[in-house]
């Protein structure tokens, strides 16, 4: 009746146990912390140019393709917890446009893992992904708004994703640029 493999399956089921539960509470822990009224930011752009050119995959239709360089001082180290295993970091571009109420473009991402250094302090940093326009909806823009948002990696838990409340407002040049500087 209480052979070796019941006692060893009872033990081995009772530690089951007892992990779920720690990591149950582990993850309650932190279910209601706010991430994104820990970090500071600061976001200011440097360049912007706005170029119209063919896009090819969608036939000869002409598109405005923009560019921007932006500075990016922040720390995220009070983000980091003991639940936390690491940082999705992306800037998005939202503007609007004439064909759509609501365009939104990712321009950069960076992940920050548990042991990196925790502050970005970038100077003049170009977007690391194209900012193309379905359109002509960049030039002369005068309300595209860059904003930040992270994603916690929890190590147990749910993935909260925090829009750090900080945004820039910056327009387009009314002019088309011919040739990159």
């Amino acid at each position: 009746m209480n052979t070796l493999l019941s006692r060893t399956n009872a033990i081995f089921a009772f530690t089951l146990s007892v992990l779920a539960s720690l990591t149950i509470i582990c993850a309650l822990s932190t279910t209601f912390k706010h991430y994104n009224q820990l970090v500071d930011i600061d976001i200011s752009t440097v360049k912007k140019l706005v170029k119209n050119v063919a896009d090819y995959s969608a036939g000869r239709e002409r598109n405005d393709l923009g560019f921007i360089s932006f500075n990016l001082d922040a720390d995220f180290g009070p983000a980091f917890d003991w639940n936390t295993k690491q940082l999705f970091l992306y800037l998005t571009a939202h503007y609007k446009t004439g064909n759509n109420v609501l365009n939104q473009v990712v321009l950069w991402d960076h992940i920050i893992q548990r042991g990196e250094p925790t502050k970005v302090q970038l100077k003049n940093q170009h977007t690391k992904y194209y900012f193309w326009d379905d359109g002509n909806g960049l030039k002369g823009n005068n309300n595209v708004t860059l904003t930040l948002s992270m994603n916690v990696i929890p190590n147990s838990g749910l993935l909260p994703i925090s829009t750090i409340p900080y945004s820039h407002t910056f327009s387009f040049p009314n002019e088309y640029i011919t040739k990159m500087a």
